[in-house]
């Protein structure tokens, strides 16, 4: 193993430039003092999929929807940047990068290797994609960025390490965004799209760049990020796109020619940058030179550019024009001497115009998302069972791995992807993607258990109660693996035949004791779903009692028995005008015979009963034919009327399971034939679960449908409710209102719409009602005592937003998309609610993989930690390196003064904490795991506000004097003991 560490060593050391490369700040262009300087930035926003697939856009195949191929333009713009050493472009997406690199010859390589030491290719981002900030959990950024940053690293030093992040084209942004990117030690962030009239009200002031605060728990500035709107979004200013997808005039310098334009152009491109400069605070500006998939033909946008250059600084406007960069651009700002305004919220929602509310892609293909977010946790899984197979033998070589997962699971983050935002084709796409990962990391899950070939059994429809080995088979073992660094106990539902003359008999095979079983007949719902598929009538169901980061194991045995067993099996009880009432030890649930609908909660421990009214909805949205009004759409959500319609035609019928010393009790809702609800309480679980099935969404009345989910309490909630930022820190939402400018609301509903991508709550002085959901989805509280979460979508309307074709998924048998998904309800003191749904969120996000086997495995019982991790922190990455280092990230998943007793810091020991391996060295790293944290220097902002003093940080300083990242940390820590303050993530390479 020691060759291997001294090549990790080696290549992390390229992490530090060597001081005669004029990469980076050293390469900029700066400008003249006394004039306006005008950064001309060449580049390329290439979509990794939207409208094509990634491999179409790449090639440029199917090209009868749209011309575009990615291949051609790094082709075309390498040789320019080779013939003028002035010139300069940017490129952002990995993930087209990487393949193009892999055709070139070496001599094409080290021509491109020189651009970048040079600082005249320059990587900007430098994530496998540019990913959606509504859709997407922080885990899954983290990865995403972690995937392109180290390759850029790997593949050419320190010299490709983003300074910027570029996030132009996503719809809205998120502020857990901004502080990762921070964290990640960039030094500024620009993005294309904001609200239109907070747009308008910062150019009137001038505030279009400032001071972005990531984080409430972090100490400032470790979480502070520069932050600038483009003024034309990406695009170039009007009369100036010199691509072939363009109709503007090119320069035209023959005087000679009737057609000569080179006075006009000066003149159109001086009184746009006039108006641009307006805007901004300093006398610099930039100025994106390209779009979606442009420089196919680099050498008609460079000769332009070059006239362009040449006529306006000749024409003595007292402006200078000059190919320039993002990061060059950020650091003439940072020498301005300027004092910049701080701001606190995030950029959500976005609208583009009245009445044009980018809301609905919140919940656009509900299935995608569920399938990204559990991929995850997939991915998860095969990264630590992979790492502890590299440890427990050097010689051991891996069949499979993860990186087919990783880099689908790198282009599924894409602002396109799980945001529910292409066509119906790519988006099958990035499903198939997903599905050839999560096989090749099923090879990786069995080789760790079974140690050969031998296949485990993943059965991918559960949530159905569909797994052809389980309910054919007389006795099979259940293998379940713990992602989690701490224990938990979770109910297992498993598909299979029962009657009246067998019994099931399931044992846990560590401790040899038989466990407590119930058997639940399958609902009607699920055989709805199931469309006849498999012939499993009943689930059984059981505990499961799992180790820290490892995984146990139990056999289930059918056996015939001699006499009459039906009472064994759980029966359904049909319920008319009666009410309902199921019980556990923690949570009592009344539903209403009259309404059919949940009627109130009570916390039993907490003394807290609250009338709580749930109900399904929908939104009715344009009809296909009517393109007078702007309609709902892949982006767009706008309801016709601000009142939705029941899913129910009169009242849900119910149905109950029930009873004592029972697993589980069960209220069954069925609203109508496309819309179901089963509510449980499990015994000895502190949460409620709902789980909901909609589909298919009928249309023959010719309206499209949004449907929601609503909860009605008398809390007194005055406006306010809660929702996540990726499922991280929580922000503070007011109905119809934002925090830096007057809003005109135009929509009642989309406008108050915000993403949920792990839970939403409300509360009054005392109580608190938080729903949580195992998929982003679109939520706000339209009215005191409220909350709603839209689960489903179905149009028939396009929005005219790009995609071109309704949102109208029909699913696999042609009649429309059915999904099933599921909210955890937490009802509690405010005090105490932020611990259970913290933990409850990890639970959900990381929940334990189940696979089967034939026969028990030679280790039926295994953790690979020697203690649990304290309830607050987390192990968020475990995973291998390309160039066969180990990464290691911890988090506190506690926000600041969130909890008296876990919002506290806390700290723990890497060097003993895995059973395989002994940790001898951590050396930390920047959160993407592209260089060391000593290494790494910020510049430094002075602000309107004045900042906490953080030691090591002298925030008064000059300009010249950049802020440490660090904050004090030295490279290597001997005794790898690592304290987490509230929010704080920190990575590690470990040897």
């Amino acid at each position: 193993m020691l060759g291997l560490f001294i090549v990790i060593l080696a290549s992390c050391c390229s992490c530090t430039a060597s001081a005669d490369v004029s990469c980076g700040y050293h390469s900029c262009n700066l400008g003249e003092a006394e004039k306006l300087n005008i950064h001309l930035v060449p580049h390329t926003h290439d979509d990794v999929g939207w409208l094509k697939t990634v491999d179409q856009y790449y090639y440029g195949s199917n090209s009868s929807i749209v011309i575009a191929g990615v291949q051609y333009i790094l082709d075309s713009v390498i040789p320019q940047l080779l013939s003028d050493p002035s010139k300069r472009f940017i490129y952002v997406e990995i993930a087209f990068f990487s393949r193009w690199w892999e055709e070139q010859n070496d001599a094409m390589k080290e021509n491109v290797k020189q651009l970048v030491q040079e600082g005249r290719l320059e990587f900007i981002l430098g994530g496998w994609c540019m990913n959606d900030e509504a859709s997407t959990h922080y885990n899954a950024i983290i990865d995403q960025m972690t995937h392109g940053l180290r390759y850029l690293n790997d593949t050419f030093g320190a010299c490709a390490r983003p300074r910027v992040a570029w996030q132009i084209d996503p719809f809205g942004h998120s502020r857990e965004q901004a502080s990762l990117f921070a964290q990640m030690g960039f030094d500024g962030l620009f993005f294309g799209r904001l609200d239109y009239e907070d747009k308008e009200n910062r150019e009137k002031i001038r505030n279009m760049e400032e001071i972005w605060r990531g984080s409430q728990s972090l100490n400032s500035p470790h979480a502070d990020l520069f932050t600038g709107v483009d003024e034309n979004g990406y695009n170039p200013p009007d009369g100036f796109c010199f691509d072939a997808f363009c109709r503007d005039q090119p320069i035209m310098d023959n005087q000679a020619l009737e057609d000569y334009n080179v006075d006009e152009k000066v003149e159109k491109f001086v009184a746009a940058a006039l108006k641009q400069a307006n805007h901004f605070q300093t006398n610099h500006i930039m100025m994106t030179m390209g779009s979606d998939f442009e420089y196919s033909n680099a050498n008609v946008w460079y000769k332009n550019l070059d006239k362009l250059i040449k006529y306006v600084n000749a024409a003595d406007k007292n402006m200078t024009l000059f190919y320039s960069t993002p990061s060059c651009y950020l650091y003439a700002l940072n020498h301005a001497n300027v004092m910049w305004n701080v701001k606190s919220d995030d950029f959500f929602p976005y609208a583009d115009a009245p009445h044009q509310y980018w809301t609905g892609y919140f919940t656009s293909r509900p299935g995608l998302k569920g399938y990204v977010r559990e991929s995850n946790k997939y991915l998860q899984v095969c990264n630590q069972l992979e790492t502890f197979m590299h440890f427990k033998s050097a010689s051991h070589t891996l069949t499979s791995s993860t990186k087919v997962l990783r880099d689908a699971m790198g282009v599924a983050q894409h602002h396109d992807a799980v945001s529910g935002t292409s066509k119906q084709h790519v988006a099958n796409d990035y499903a198939k993607r997903l599905f050839e990962g999560r096989e090749e990391c099923n090879k990786v899950i069995s080789t760790s258990f079974t140690g050969s070939n031998e296949q485990l059994i993943f059965c991918d429809y559960l949530n159905i109660t569909l797994c052809e080995f389980t309910q054919s088979s007389n006795q099979f073992v259940v293998l379940v693996y713990n992602p989690l660094a701490r224990d938990v106990s979770n109910y297992l539902r498993i598909p299979v035949n029962c009657d009246d003359h067998h019994v099931f008999v399931v044992e846990d095979l560590v401790t040899s004791t038989r466990l407590t079983v119930q058997l639940v007949p399958v609902s009607e719902a699920t055989l709805s779903v199931r469309r006849n598929r498999g012939n499993a009538n009943c689930e059984l169901i059981f505990l499961a009692k799992l180790p820290a980061l490892g995984h146990n194991t139990f056999q289930v045995a059918k056996h015939k028995s001699s006499k009459s067993i039906s009472l064994l099996k759980t029966k359904v009880k049909k319920v008319n005008n009666e009410d309902v009432t199921i019980t556990n030890e923690f949570y009592k649930v009344k539903f209403d015979g009259n309404t059919g609908l949940m009627a109130s909660i009570e916390n039993i421990a907490s003394g807290i009963t609250v009338p709580v009214k749930q109900d399904m909805l929908w939104y009715n949205a344009s009809m296909g034919n009517d393109v007078s009004k702007q309609q709902s759409g892949a982006y767009i959500f706008r309801p016709n009327v601000s009142t939705p319609f029941q899913c129910s035609n009169g009242k849900p019928q119910l149905s109950v399971i029930k009873g004592s010393n029972l697993l589980v009790q069960e209220v069954y809702q069925k609203f109508s034939d496309w819309v179901w609800q089963v509510i449980r309480l499990y015994a000895g679980k502190k949460q409620i679960e709902v789980e909901w099935t909609v589909g298919p969404i009928p249309v023959h009345d010719k309206w499209g449908k949004e449907v929601i989910s609503r909860y009605e309490t008398n809390l007194e909630t005055n406006g306010y409710f809660y929702t996540d930022s990726n499922g991280r820190e929580i922000l503070e939402r007011r109905k119809d209102y934002r925090p830096t400018w007057h809003l005109n609301q135009s929509e009642s509903v989309a406008g108050n719409y915000y993403p949920v991508n792990s839970r939403i709550y409300i509360h009054d002085n005392q109580v608190q009602l938080t729903v949580l959901n195992d998929r982003s989805q679109g939520g706000s509280s339209l009215s005191t005592g409220q909350l709603e979460l839209m689960v489903h979508r179905r149009l028939l309307g396009e929005d005219s937003k790009g995609v071109g074709e309704a949102l109208n998924e029909t699913g696999q048998f042609g009649d429309g998309l059915i999904t099933r998904g599921k909210h955890w309800l937490l009802l509690d003191t405010v005090t105490l609610s932020a611990k259970q749904h913290r933990l409850l969120a990890e639970e959900i996000y990381m929940s334990p993989l189940v696979a089967f086997q034939h026969h028990a495995p030679s280790t039926t019982h295994e953790s690979h930690i020697t203690s649990p991790l304290p309830s607050n922190i987390h192990l968020l990455t475990l995973s291998t390196t390309t160039d066969g280092g180990f990464l290691v990230r911890v988090e506190h998943q506690f926000e600041k003064n969130e909890d008296s007793t876990l919002s506290k810091p806390a700290t723990v020991s890497l060097k003993n904490l895995f059973t395989d391996f002994q940790v001898s060295s951590c050396e930390e790293l920047l959160l993407g795991g592209n260089a060391f944290k000593q290494d790494v220097t910020r510049l430094s902002w002075e602000t309107t506000e004045k900042l906490k003093f953080v030691p090591g940080v002298d925030v008064v300083s000059n300009f010249e004097k950049p802020y440490d990242v660090t904050n004090g940390l030295h490279q290597q820590l001997d005794s790898c003991d690592v304290t987490l303050e509230p929010m704080q993530i920190r990575t590690f390479l470990i040897k």
